[in-house]
Order: structure tokens, then sequence, then C-alpha cells
């Protein structure tokens, strides 16, 4: 018997993977995708499936990692990533019916970053950002429980324990008048007060963390056991419950959890962000089966987790940090003489500090004038500007021609001045000042390590991969002068052409499931992030061999007859064809006209726009013309956007307006009667004149032909965000509900037609129409369903 038959039957029996799966019966296609998925994983593949919503592909997904981790000696965890949290528990949600009906239960553990789990940030208690603030007292609690005695142990765990006592609230201190900190119904034995040293272990009035404490005393075990959980799954609640009222960290806690899991849920910065993935690299290796979520967003979140940004502050900080060091360094013989040893490690003298001052200056000079002489040029008086709306809320000033593959102004200007080994020796000189500064000044914050990093990684990345610009971001600032009064300036190094990066950190990992509701096209895809020429390294590199790839598309199997499909066939909604959202035009009007008999259809209407512009255009149109109340989404916070959706569940039927590139066309689960109709105007392309999306088409056509660059950069993601948004009528079988997508270059024959880009089993079932029939076929499908008639409550 094969592996993969091993893996996924017993004899003639039934599957094996059976007794993994939470439910009672498969859907259709579930058994095929858990079957495909177990076959290819078996041989250290990857199998990637596109699947309707509700088809059921997180518990495929869940069921074959189980039989494999649990059947086969190939893999030893799981990492299950995803950008969204409503999938995140979804996953967690499966994974506890899949442990439910198991003897022997796999440990899960849901991966959450700091600020959800230090006591003191959720106690309000912190005065600067979680990460700092946690990194100094963390290193302030290394040093007072450090000892010199050698051994497999740097700390002492008695002296942990002396800070942890001298902590604590009890009845005989005079703590007791101060409140102990409270978090999420749990009590820690501290109180909200970070604690000083006592003077047996510090001389200095030492502030540090009383739970990282805690974790040294306990030999860094922790009081959080996956059994917490009845279903064997420890998430955010059962770190809080098991780790505070004990006193210890529950940051700690996870992350000591993390090396005995079977399966981790996390997002994609636990995957694909180098400096996130310094909590996961310890346990994700070639014997990891990996779960990728929405793998339509790939592309786009790696390559912004793989650009680089360095702020003008950070430049300054930078700058400061050099200069405090070599002020420092002239206090005293004892102060040089530290300095000169800490630089030494590094090979690094005085004279590169002296130069890297000089550096750090003169590059904020440089950028400070290229940002003022641009803007000049392009707005004039920038108060005048402000007063005036003008000024855009983002700008991006290219460092070199986009479609030209060329070195950039500022390594140019850096080569000219410093010479490129010099700036490529940055990373070395801001860590060795980093060092220095920690030891003589530990209290103070220091970028210059990061700054340096990032600057060396400027001068040796490519320059067709990567586009080098400078970005403005908006502000207000009364008290600032000059243009840093109206604007934020940094430099960014983008990364274009991700599938490099990707290609690699697929290789590294055992094999896996990449899965979403809009993948096709399936061959775009896999050249896109690099899975077409995947191979196995071997130690023998002329025996590499190429890693298996499947690929699967489940239909939507809920029936046809319980949703209409229309394109609407109007004229493009290209800004060409439109005019500006105050010029009134005839094509305006034919999609006023359309979109005011589908806001008109009853229940909950989303009307998705390619912009947030034309989405408030939209709006200003139907909020006269239809009888329910019409609400408008615009770019804004997490906790806005999120009252936003409940007022829309809330009460009787609504129109929202939306952007098809925000956050309420994906990740949002609308389901039961909470939308009866989505309607996506236009092809959601991004502004395909901007420097950034130049250059990201000119490296899409150099890696896979120019005939490809529009292609498979702009024209088949805004597609899948497109179809992303139409998904979000029908999530289950007994749904009913109406998708329209109204643009001509959705059907077939039209001059840019992507009617190619949609599904082949899905393009016949849409109809195509007029504006004019609108009308009549809402009032037929009104008949035909009395449910979604009804749906206005």
């Amino acid at each position: 018997m094969s592996g993969e038959e091993s893996a996924a039957t017993h004899g003639n029996d039934e599957p094996s993977w059976r007794a993994r799966f939470g439910y009672e019966q498969p859907y259709d296609g579930q058994a095929d995708a858990i079957e495909t998925a177990i076959e290819t994983g078996a041989e250290g593949g990857y199998l990637v499936m596109e699947g309707a919503c509700g088809t059921g592909k997180t518990m495929a997904a869940l069921t074959a990692a189980g039989t494999l981790l649990r059947e086969t000696d190939r893999y030893d965890n799981v990492l299950v990533v995803t950008p969204v949290k409503q999938q995140r528990r979804q996953f967690i949600d499966d994974l506890r019916a899949i442990n439910a009906g198991l003897d022997d239960p796999l440990s899960g553990l849901a991966l959450v970053g700091k600020p959800t789990l230090c006591p003191y940030e959720r106690a309000g208690a912190l005065d600067r950002s979680t990460q700092d603030a946690c990194e100094d007292l963390r290193e302030n609690t290394a040093g007072l429980v450090a000892h010199d005695g050698g051994g497999d142990v740097w700390w002492d765990s008695a002296r942990a324990g002396e800070l942890v006592s001298e902590a604590r609230t009890d009845a005989d201190s005079w703590r007791t008048l101060d409140d102990n900190l409270s978090t999420a119904g749990q009590t820690a034995p501290y109180p909200t007060a970070r604690p000083t040293a006592p003077d047996s272990l510090s001389e200095s009035d030492q502030s540090y963390c009383p739970f990282e404490a805690d974790w040294y005393a306990r030999e860094k075990s922790v009081p959080v056991a996956f059994d917490d959980d009845e279903n064997h799954v420890v998430t955010t609640d059962e770190l809080l419950a098991g780790a505070v009222p004990r006193g210890t960290c529950p940051h700690r806690a996870m992350g000591t959890l993390l090396a005995d899991a079977d399966v981790v849920v996390g997002n994609y910065n636990h995957l694909f962000d180098p400096r996130t993935r310094a909590l996961t690299d310890g346990v994700v290796d070639d014997r990891t089966f990996v779960i990728v979520d929405e793998a339509h967003r790939l592309e786009g979140r790696v390559r912004d987790l793989l650009s680089d940004r360095i702020g003008i502050q950070s430049l300054r900080r930078a700058r400061n940090d050099v200069s405090h060091l070599s002020t420092l360094a002239g206090q005293s013989r004892e102060h040089r003489e530290e300095v000169a040893t800490e630089l030494a490690s590094y090979e690094v003298g005085t004279d590169e500090l002296q130069r890297a001052r000089e550096f750090f200056d003169d590059a904020i000079d440089w950028l400070d004038r290229r940002v003022e002489h641009y803007l000049a040029d392009e707005y004039g008086d920038l108060d005048r500007a402000a007063e005036g709306g003008r000024l855009p809320e983002n700008v991006e000033i290219p460092l070199r021609d986009p479609e030209t593959d060329e070195t950039d102004a500022f390594s140019e200007w850096a080569n000219e001045q410093y010479s490129a080994g010099f700036c490529k020796s940055l990373h070395t000189v801001g860590a060795a000042v980093a060092d220095a500064l920690d030891s003589l000044d530990p209290q103070r914050s220091t970028v210059c390590g990061d700054v340096g990093r990032i600057v060396t990684r400027w001068w040796t990345r490519d320059h067709a991969s990567y586009f080098r610009e400078i970005t403005l971001s908006r502000t207000d600032r009364e008290r600032v002068e000059g243009w840093e009064r109206h604007y934020t300036a940094g430099l960014v190094c983008y990364d274009c052409l991700p599938a490099e990066d990707l290609r690699e950190r697929f290789s590294d990992l055992g094999g896996g499931v990449l899965m979403s509701a809009t993948l096709e096209p399936m061959d775009v895809l896999r050249e896109c992030i690099g899975l077409d020429r995947l191979v196995e390294t071997t130690d023998d590199e002329s025996d590499d061999r190429e890693r298996p790839i499947a690929t699967r598309t489940y239909d939507l199997g809920y029936p046809e007859e319980n949703r209409a499909s229309w394109i609407v066939d109007a004229p493009a909604f290209t800004a060409r064809n439109r005019g500006p959202p105050g010029e009134e035009s005839e094509v305006r009007e034919t999609y006023a006209y359309a979109l005011r008999e589908l806001a008109r259809s009853p229940g909950n209407v989303l009307v998705c726009m390619p912009s947030y512009r034309e989405a408030a255009w939209a709006h200003g149109r139907l909020a006269d013309a239809v009888a329910k109340p019409v609400l408008l989404d615009e770019p804004s916070s997490d906790e806005r956007t999120e009252e936003l959706k409940q007022e829309f569940f809330a009460g009787d039927g609504k129109v929202l307006v939306t952007s098809t590139r925000g956050t309420l066309t994906e990740g949002v689960d609308y389901d039961g009667e909470k939308l009866s109709a989505c309607v996506v105007v236009g092809v959601p392309l991004v502004n395909v004149a901007s420097p950034r999306i130049r250059a990201v088409r000119r490296a899409y056509g150099s890696e896979f032909g120019d005939e490809h660059a529009f292609e498979y950069a702009l024209t088949v993601p805004a597609v899948r965000r497109a179809r992303q948004a139409i998904g979000r009528v029908i999530r289950g079988p007994e749904e009913v509900g109406v998708r329209a997508l109204v643009d001509e270059r959705y059907t077939p024959d039209a001059p840019r037609s992507v009617h190619e880009y949609l599904p082949p089993a899905e393009r016949d079932e849409w109809r195509t129409m007029t504006p004019m029939f609108l009308s009549r076929l809402i009032e037929e499908f009104e008949e035909e369903h009395p449910k979604w008639r009804n749906s206005d409550k």
C-alpha cells in the first residue's frame, strides 16, 4: 500500500480521515478535497483549492492535516495562517469540533500579538507602545535575574522568585492600598503600577515586570495547559484565565506552549513577516504542514510585509542615537573604553561612527530638499492648498522611472557621497551602536539597529523587483514649519514581485493547502505565488525533484434557482468614460439608473463601487432615490466599520455603499437574511497611473512576459476582488439573493473583457441584460421567491 493510501484509508474500511471529520457527513467535494490534500501532502506537495463560501474548506483542510500528522511520519505540526479574524475563529471552532470526537485530541494554540495578552497594556497602564515598553521591561527583568555562575541556565530562579515576592500584594503589605491589576475578569496578584527592584537586587530603582519574573521563577514553565479547554484548543481566553491570576506572563505562556502544539492558528505575519517570524521560526520548518487561507491575498499581503519604509523621524532618531553614544563616550575614560570595547566586537571604529552620523544628517537634508521641491512644484503654497482642500491624502514621489530598471536617485546620491560599501555596512554600525547604548543607557529606546538594517537592504536589493520612492502621508501639525506641517515622509523600498520570496518560503515547508473562494485562473495563481517551479532540495542537488501541486475547484453547490446572477451591460465604468463625480455624464446617468433599480430590491443591498470616491458619488445619487436608508462606508477605524456593519444588519432593509477594495467586501459573514443583493460596479482595478503600480507592472512583464503584465498584475486581482464581493450573498443552501455585475467588461465579447476570469462552471449562469430590464427581472424574482420578497422586516 502506498504512503497516500495508508494515510487515507484502512484497507477496505471507511477512510481513516472520517474519524477526524468533525461533522456527520461531508459536503459534496469535501471528501475529494480531503483525500487529495492527504495524497499530495504525503508526497511533500501542495493542494491549491477554490471553493465557494460554505463549501467546508476549513474542515477539509484541518481533517487532512490531522490525518497526515497522526498517520504519517512526515509532519510534526500544522500551521494555519489567515488574514481574516472571522476565519481565524472558524478554524478554532472546527478544530474543537474535530477534537470533540477524538480520544487523543490535537493540541491547538491560537497566536495573538503582545497587546492582546499584556496585562499592563490591557489595563491601560503603559504610556508608550506595547512593543517598546515590553522589551524594556523584559530586558530589565532579565538583567535582574541573571547570575554569573555559568552552566546551561543563565538565570537564577531564586532571584526571580524574590522579585515576584516583592511585587505581590498581601495582607501585610502597604501595596494593599493599590488596586490589583484586573483584566478580562481575572485579577493578578500584583498592583497596576510596575514595581521596582529591591535594594538587595539592584542599586537603583529599576522597574521590572513581575509577570516576566514569575516565568523565570517557574524555570520557564507555565500554569496553562492544553486541557484547560475541554477541546484542547488554547486561545486568548484560556491564556489570560490561566496566567493572570497566577502572576505569570500570558504572552510567555503562549510562546512556551507553541513548541508542543499540534495545530497552531495565526496570521500571515507568523509565516511571512521576517520580524514576526521570530516567534514561530523555531517550530516551523520542513516538517510543518501549512494551511494558507484567503490565498488570493497572498501577493498583496506578502508584498506589503516584505517592503521597507524608513520615516524621516526614524532617520533623525538614528542620527541622535549615534550622537548620544558619542556624547556618552566623552563623559569619562570608563565610558570611552566601554564604547570602544563594544564597537570593537563588531569591528567598528570611531571614524565609522562619525561617518554614520554624517550620513544620517545628509540623508535627512537630502530627503527634506527633495520633498520640499516636489511639493512646491506640484501645489505651490502648501498652506493655501490645504485650506482649499487641494492636498491629497497620500503622495508618491518616484526615485526612478517606474518602467525602467535603473538605479534610484537616493542610491546615486549616496554612492557619490559615501560609496555603496559604506551604505551596506550600516547594519553593522547600527547594531554596534544599539548594543553599546543598551549597556550605557539601558532606558533608551534605540532605532539605529533597525534603520541600519533597512538601509543595507536598500543597497543589496535589485532594482527590477524592488521600486524605490518617497511616500507622503497627510497630517496636520500646527506647530511645525514647512512641508512637515502637512505631511510625514518616508523612503520606501517596495517589493514589486513577491513570487521568488513566496517560492523560497514554500520550499522551506513540508507541504500544505492553499485555499480561497476566489483563486481562478489557477495557472496564473501558480505562477504569481511561486508554485510553478517548486522543488524539493536534497543533499544531492542533481537529484532535486519538482514537488507535486494539485489544483481543485469546487463550485457553488447550492440550488441555482435560489439566486439570480446578472451582468448589466452598461458602458465601461472607467475614468475616461464617466468623467469626474462633479460633472454628470450620460454614462453616470446610466449607472445611477441601474443602481436605483437594484437598490430598490427588498432587504439589505450592498453596493460596491471601484473606490471610496465613487462610493460617495453613488451614495449621493441613491440617498433621495430609494425609500430605505442608505449608509456610506468611508475609510475609517475598525471600530467605526464594525458600528456601520451592525447598523446595516439591524432592523429593516437598507442600502450600504462601499468600495470593492474596502474591508466590508471580504471576510464579513452576511449569513442568513443579512444580505439579499450585492451589486459590483466596474472592474476594481487599482490606480494604474501610480508610480508604484507601474513598477509592479514592469516587474511582472520582466518575469512573466510583457503580454501578461497587465493581466497578471492588475486584471486578475481585480476580478478576484469583484468575485469576493459578489460571493457575500449566497452563504448556505437555504439563502436566496441577487448578484449583479454592472459593466460591459463582464460580458464575453466586450473590449477588454474580463469574462474569461470568471470560473468556467459559473459562466453560463450569468445572464446578460441592459439596465432597462432590471425592474422587470427584479419583479419576476420577487414573485418566484416569496422569502426574498419579504426580506424587508
